[in-house]
């Protein structure tokens, strides 16, 4: 029965609150005070049942629990025969366990998300050279691989025929793909855009880069020991010395009505209700403004954060690649960005769609003699011109004249972190573009505001090429900006500053590889519009990949400790004065007591919805 009960704890739940409603209803609708008491009791006594349970639980194993503080309200609610009370305390209580519940439920499907992501078989070469599909885990090192495109890359090594384009974003984050030939290095899990290659096994099985990132995000996980709340703690003490209070009354006074009323009024419903109530209250404001907070022990850390570390790709910049700055020299240019696009329309390239975008609208060529350069670029034969699209290694091959100015230019682009791409026509330079992942429109002010709420470092990490990193932070105003760094290289960081310097530091990022920083971090934040994995590891998530709504999260996480915080005093200061007034006055009286129980009550429950109204100033 106890099994069943505590099962249905939703089902209990939703028939407390249509119970509640129904009372209510009939009080003022019906004018029918019976039916009113009648439907509270009902609704009480399904609240009070799985509470009841858990408390009883708790207590076996000698601890003593919230659940036995609710237990024990609700009995002296009963007592005295107000089942008002009784009904909306246990509903309270059984609505902000399940919407805790809930949104920390998430979390566990991360790790098998990512094993699904992981790759099953590969294309593995026999003896007489032909290749056969085998699980991954018959693979061993040593052993040479076929990878066809769109395939996934089965497990660590390097390239020894072919070249392609790996999307490496499920290890670096970047958006970019990578160009792959011979000697290249190539990681398990990630995906081969375009082309073939054949590659030779470095590392197989849990020694893999990708079954690391999921050892990582099960040891990070582990680590998370749940923090016992305040009132769990104050309950252990406070409970029983109510108890013993009303027993030893009622042994040396023989007052049994005054034992009952201290049992009664030292139950503090408002300490009950008041957390949740900050809880329901700040967690519902931030899903109206785009952000999931996921639990009551989020928030607390979360205002206490006093590093914030950001992934680079797809969070502090845009995720893709755009033109970001362009030079044009010479006449023409018309004509020349018509042979750009006409070029790069042909061209798989992963900058190609970056440069057409920027170009838009104009007139396509002919494309004939297309010869592609390897590591350098294109050269093509548009409306009977010579047309070189590359970098300047293939500049200089064409013997393209690159003069003071384009050299400035060329060196300017390369500070700012822009790969570049050429374009010469008939040997003469028309086109230079630099293209780069764009930083997210507002970021720079929303840091800003991160730091005005107290947020004292702010530090970048990513996996793109150091001189990108620091064209990005130099932009940005951040402390610290480190490039080159691996998934596991990340997580060592978010480790360093938690175990060794004793900060509070949250991540934000958005991919796979982002899961074990997200998960080891005090608070892992995710870019709503990245991965499911990264999302379920998160503790907060901002909906829509929304940067913008980061300041609001920290804001509203800061004004709900303090509106918690400020719920406890109240509760705790009621009952105290409760207790002194009927112990050592005359006046106090078990009606009086419930009127000021009662609004207390009312006080914690109308602090509470202030966090509605809550707005970043």
């Amino acid at each position: 029965m106890q099994r069943y009960i505590l099962r249905n704890k939703n089902k209990i739940l939703l028939m407390s609150g249509v119970l509640i409603g129904f009372g209510f209803l009939s009080k003022g609708a019906m004018d029918n005070p019976v039916l009113f008491q009648l439907a509270l009791l009902v609704a009480a006594l399904f609240g009070v049942a799985p509470i009841a349970i858990q408390a009883y639980q708790a207590l076996r194993v000698k601890v003593v629990s919230i659940d036995l503080l609710v237990t024990i309200a609700v009995a002296g609610a009963f007592l005295i025969g107000n089942f008002e009370e009784a009904a909306i305390v246990t509903f309270l209580f059984l609505f902000g366990a399940f919407l805790e519940q809930r949104t920390l439920n998430k979390t566990r499907s991360a790790i098998k998300a990512l094993t699904e992501m992981a790759p099953e078989t590969a294309l593995k070469r026999r003896e007489d050279g032909e290749f056969e599909e085998v699980a991954v885990d018959e693979v061993a090192v040593g052993d040479v691989l076929l990878v066809k495109t769109g395939a996934k890359v089965p497990v660590d090594g390097h390239v020894i025929a072919g070249r392609g384009s790996v999307n490496e974003a499920s290890i670096t984050g970047e958006s970019i793909p990578v160009a792959k030939e011979e000697g290249s290095k190539v990681y398990a899990g990630t995906i081969l855009d375009n082309g073939t290659i054949q590659m030779v096994a470095d590392r197989v099985g849990e020694d893999t880069t990708f079954s690391k990132i999921i050892a990582l995000v099960e040891e990070a996980q582990d680590s998370k020991s749940k923090a016992e709340r305040f009132i769990d703690r104050f309950a252990k003490y406070y409970t029983p010395a109510v108890l013993a209070l009303s027993v030893i009354v009622w042994l040396f006074a023989r007052r049994l009505e005054l034992a009952i009323t201290i049992l009664v009024l030292g139950c503090p419903g408002a300490l009950v209700i008041g957390v949740p109530v900050s809880n329901v209250a700040g967690i519902g404001n931030g899903a109206r403004h785009g952000v999931l907070l996921k639990g009551s022990e989020v928030v607390s850390a979360f205002s206490r954060v006093q590093t914030m570390v950001f992934d680079k790709t797809g969070t502090l910049t845009v995720g893709g690649p755009a033109v970001a700055e362009t030079e044009y020299y010479g006449d023409h240019i018309e004509e020349a960005l018509g042979y750009l696009a006409s070029v790069e329309r042909e061209s798989d390239h992963p900058l190609a769609k970056a440069v057409l975008a920027a170009i838009g609208e104009t007139e396509y060529s002919t494309v004939e003699a297309t010869e592609v350069v390897k590591g350098s670029g294109i050269i093509a034969q548009v409306n009977g011109h010579r047309v070189a699209v590359g970098n300047v290694a293939l500049m200089e091959r064409e013997k393209v004249e690159l003069n003071a100015k384009a050299r400035a230019d060329i060196a300017r682009f390369q500070k700012n972190g822009d790969s570049l791409v050429l374009t010469a026509v008939d040997g003469e330079l028309k086109v230079l573009m630099g293209v780069r992942d764009q930083i997210r429109p507002g970021v720079k002010g929303d840091l800003r505001k991160l730091k005005k709420l107290g947020v004292k470092n702010l530090v970048m990490l990513s996996g793109d090429n150091q001189g990108t990193v620091d064209a990005v932070s130099r932009e940005l105003g951040l402390t610290e900006a480190h490039g080159n760094m691996l998934p596991e290289e990340k997580a060592a960081y978010i480790r360093r500053l938690i175990e060794e310097e004793g900060q509070i530091v949250a991540f934000v990022g958005d991919g796979v590889n982002d899961s074990p920083s997200l998960a080891l971090a005090s608070i892992g934040i995710a870019m709503g519009g990245g991965t499911d994995v990264a999302i379920e590891t998160s503790d907060v998530v901002l909906m829509n990949s929304d940067f913008s709504r980061l300041p609001h999260a920290l804001g509203l996480a800061k004004a709900i400790t303090r509106n918690m915080k400020q719920n406890i005093l109240i509760a705790v200061a009621v009952v105290l004065v409760l207790l002194a007034s009927l112990l050592f006055s005359d006046w106090m009286n078990m009606s009086i007591g419930m009127l000021v129980h009662e609004g207390s009550i009312l006080a914690v429950i109308l602090n509470g919805m202030r966090l509605l109204r809550y707005r970043l100033r």
